[in-house]
């Protein structure tokens, strides 16, 4: 039998600054043959995260960096090609922490990292790397577990374009909240507003922050869905109620960045206003996804949520995609297609 070929990109170098399609090696490898207890996955849909970013970086973080010299880690949800493991069928679909590769040998010892996804789903494959995945999971967890917004509250999503932001807000308008974006284009204002339901957006690019902050929150705001940090968290910072809740989900602002950053430099009105911030990583809830599949289909099904994704076709594309992350070049959730769908 003719040896297959497996497509991967390699880590080797680690970013300074923007990530470089050169901090990756593109390489192909022959598959071994399957030792018992293995099972072999075809990737078919790639998440590219921010978290990507942190990743590739050798610093403290949650979990280990990648390693120079070894496939570049992703979310993958894919089809099981070959299985040496009685959980696991030929056919199945599941997704995982897997990696920019075409196939995927998952040891016995680490079987338990894969997830089997419904199948037939009445959801499309991709949905699962989107509101039902990873990305969905922690809008859902971040703003209802930490950010526990209340009907009549004003809550503030920044990054509210991208994948989690657009879900976190439109969580929080089921919840009954008054919901304002904060995001990088005019037309991304507008989306938000008009098609997924914000009560107000702010183009963080060209508005003066502080005033269009305290015009979109007239009453102030009790919730702040962080997903940037830097100049936009301390613009934030100023309009808090007493108790506010600021679930950080993420920093994008300064992932890229090559020297210490400064700031809140309104670190005092955590304290003046009592405010918590928490962090949170979604590996914190993986106990209870179930809660979080549960009502993001429910709210699927009853045409309240809606998602976007990006999808770029070919592996080969996936160093040149992700720049997509950081250049604000993008809506929603950003996806590679690497293989096409059974049938």
């Amino acid at each position: 039998m003719e040896t297959r070929l497996n497509r991967q990109f390699r880590l080797v170098s680690r970013p300074v600054g923007d990530i470089k399609e050169s901090d990756f090696e593109y390489r192909k490898e022959p598959l071994p043959n399957l030792a018992n207890g293995e099972v072999l996955v075809r990737t078919i849909y790639l998440s590219l995260d921010p978290t990507n970013r942190i990743w590739m970086s050798d610093m403290p973080q949650y979990m280990p960096p990648v390693e120079i010299g070894q496939v570049m880690r992703g979310i993958v949800a894919g089809v099981v090609e070959e299985s040496k493991n009685p959980n696991f069928q030929s056919g199945d679909l599941v997704s995982g922490m897997l990696g920019w590769q075409d196939y995927t040998i998952v040891a016995q010892n680490n079987i338990s990292s894969l997830t089997r996804l419904p199948n037939p789903s009445p959801y499309p494959l991709s949905a699962f790397v989107g509101p039902l995945g990873a990305t969905g999971w922690t809008a859902y967890f971040g703003l209802l577990d930490i950010g526990q917004p209340q009907e009549g509250e004003t809550v503030v999503v920044s990054a509210a374009a991208g994948a989690v932001g657009t879900i976190a807000g439109q969580i929080a308008k089921i919840k009954g909240c008054r919901v304002v974006g904060i995001t990088g284009s005019d037309e991304k204002c507008q989306w938000l507003t008009q098609e997924l339901g914000f009560d107000a957006a702010i183009n963080y690019k060209t508005a003066d922050l502080d005033s269009a902050i305290a015009q979109s929150c007239p009453n102030g705001i009790d919730v702040y869905f962080d997903n940037v940090g830097g100049s936009i968290l301390d613009a934030v910072l100023t309009k808090i109620n007493l108790y506010a809740r600021i679930p950080l989900c993420g920093l994008i602002s300064t992932y890229n960045a090559t020297k210490p950053v400064p700031g809140p430099y309104n670190y005092s009105q955590i304290l003046m206003k009592r405010a918590r911030v928490q962090g949170f990583i979604i590996l914190d809830y993986f106990s209870r996804i179930s809660e979080a599949i549960t009502d993001i289909g429910q709210w699927l099904d009853e045409g309240k949520l809606k998602y976007a994704l990006e999808i770029v076709d070919g592996l080969e594309n996936a160093p040149s995609a992700i720049l997509k992350l950081f250049d604000g070049n993008k809506k929603g959730k950003l996806v590679v297609k690497v293989s096409e769908e059974p049938n």
